[in-house]
């Protein structure tokens, strides 16, 4: 068993309001140094004998909606 874990993010061409939102807040917070924010999501999957070509078809397929969001994955051992 493989433990596999999948970053999902927008594209970068498209405006990430939750992003913005959460790089504002730590600047009225006093944390000047941050610049900008972007917000993804972190799913782990435990998955016998993954392959990248499965992988990939259960990002294409329901983790990740290709028109607007981007996804890398790696497998741990």
């Amino acid at each position: 068993m493989n433990t596999v874990r999948v970053l999902v993010t927008l594209k970068p061409s498209l405006l990430d309001s939750a992003g913005r939102t959460v790089a504002s807040s730590l600047k009225s917070l006093g944390f000047d140094e941050v610049q900008n924010a972007r917000i993804g999501k972190l799913i782990e999957l435990d998955i016998e004998n993954p392959t990248d070509e499965r992988v990939n078809e259960m990002c294409k397929t329901l983790l990740a909606n290709g028109v607007i969001e981007d996804f890398t994955f790696e497998v741990l051992k």
